[in-house]
């Protein structure tokens, strides 16, 4: 027996009728907040020391790792998630239309993660005032910080007006149907609204996706972040010009991971959402995870032959250095298999299984931190310059550390928990464009 189409009931369920696995996801994402908590606490009471950053040179260690790694990781999947978005409203690619809001909400979310991590590894939280705010107007020139900071802030704006602009309409027009203890929240988001505007909405929103589709590749994560590693020459790993394709192609690859993970989830926890979100958008965004990753792949082979093969001193002891490394081999494997698990399915090799993409997409993700991590730390334990003479360095993420993935993780899901009690996370207009390529 088939399922009825998708209907404005099933993008309001999430509001109105959290199911049980809501709960149990929502009680293990609790489970890691905590435990990052308490890791942060005793980062605060002891000093950074307790993670061994810090110490680099004689020490043999170094002052960027973990913190840093899941920094790009988070900033990778905000700005790739952006990317999908306006690429369907730019392009007017109906099909992927469910999917538009939750990218720009994991991009919210991811933002808000990113610029969490910065916090966390200033070591004190009042430093984000002093280092930061106070001397923003003399350092801004200058310091990184400064900078990731910058487009973060530009990047959450663009974002917030982007979501706000395209979902009044859906506000207005579900507003019967929602529950009324939330008006509050409802009215202040349709302040003013008139249902004229919606033309008007939709050209704003075309040209803010125009905007973002320029700013990402060439300025954001194809730009500033990148040229923050690419344009040091004392630290052989980071600098050249591949760095900029390679974080744009990793923060497409797991964003597209993200994406689909959300979506599965949804899927999973609400019935008749498999018509909200149909198994072609899943097989599609796998697909484009595919593509995404075998980019991502062959700039790795590009950056990994040429440091290798008769690379200058510094760019080849990198290069080994990292081909040497089980833990990039395993980042590698993590992205490979996945890829080609799209492959086969694309070629009816494999059949295509909701499960299979799930493990895909977490997998790819997981490898995309894992590298960016490698790649910050190694650009630290071999740079270009004798202060230090020849130490050999090393590096080992701490558990401290590594709570820090887990809880930045945990509240991105209390984030999506949240905003899916509060608006609906699927657009009206979506579900308005199946039932009518369903009509016809």
């Amino acid at each position: 027996m088939s399922m009825p189409d998708a209907g404005p009931e099933d993008l309001i369920r999430p509001i109105t009728k959290p199911s049980r696995n809501y709960f149990i996801l929502g009680a293990i994402a609790t489970v890691a907040v905590v435990i990052f908590v308490a890791a942060y606490t005793i980062q605060l009471i002891n000093g950074l020391a307790v993670t061994n950053l810090s110490d680099w040179g004689s020490g043999g260690g170094v002052t960027w790792g973990t913190y840093i790694g899941t920094f790009i990781w988070w900033v990778g999947i905000a700005h790739g998630g952006i990317i999908i978005s306006a690429a369907v409203r730019l392009l007017k690619i109906e099909k992927y239309e469910p999917v538009a809001r939750i990218a720009e909400l994991l991009t919210i979310g991811a933002l808000s993660m990113a610029g969490l991590m910065i916090v966390v590894h200033l070591g004190r939280p009042d430093r984000v005032v002093w280092s930061v705010v106070k001397a923003y107007p003399t350092t801004v020139h200058t310091s990184p910080l400064a900078w990731d900071l910058t487009v973060i802030t530009l990047y959450f704006v663009l974002t917030a007006t982007y979501l706000s602009l395209t979902l009044r309409s859906d506000i207005y027009r579900l507003r019967d149907r929602l529950p009324d203890v939330l008006d509050p929240l409802y009215s202040a988001l349709l302040f003013r609204y008139d249902p004229d505007e919606d033309p008007v909405v939709e050209r704003m929103a075309w040209w803010l996706a125009l905007a973002i589709i320029i700013l990402a590749p060439l300025l954001l994560h194809g730009g500033v972040i990148p040229w923050l590693f690419s344009l040091t020459a004392s630290t052989p790993g980071w600098f050249g010009g591949l760095t900029a394709p390679q974080f744009l192609s990793a923060a497409l690859t797991s964003a597209m991971g993200g994406v689909l993970l959300v979506a599965l989830v949804f899927r999973k926890i609400y019935t008749n959402w498999e018509n909200v979100i149909p198994d072609e958008v899943i097989w599609g965004l796998g697909w484009w995870m595919g593509i995404f990753s075998l980019i991502f792949v062959w700039l790795q082979l590009q950056r990994t032959l040429t440091g290798s093969y008769l690379a200058p001193t510094g760019v080849g002891k990198v290069a080994n250095a990292t081909l040497a490394n089980p833990v990039y081999w395993t980042a590698m494997l993590l992205i490979i298999v996945p890829l080609a698990y799209v492959a086969f399915q694309h070629f009816g090799i494999l059949e295509f299984s909701l499960r299979g993409m799930a493990v895909a997409a977490f997998a790819v993700i997981l490898g995309v931190l894992i590298e960016k991590t490698l790649f910050t730390v190694e650009g630290l334990l071999y740079p270009a310059t004798r202060l230090y003479g020849n130490v050999p360095g090393s590096y080992v993420p701490t558990p401290i550390e590594l709570a820090s993935i887990l809880g930045t993780t945990g509240l991105l899901i209390l984030f999506f928990m949240l905003v899916s009690k509060l608006i609906p996370i699927v657009e009206l207009q979506a579900i308005e464009h199946e039932a009518e390529e369903g009509g016809d």
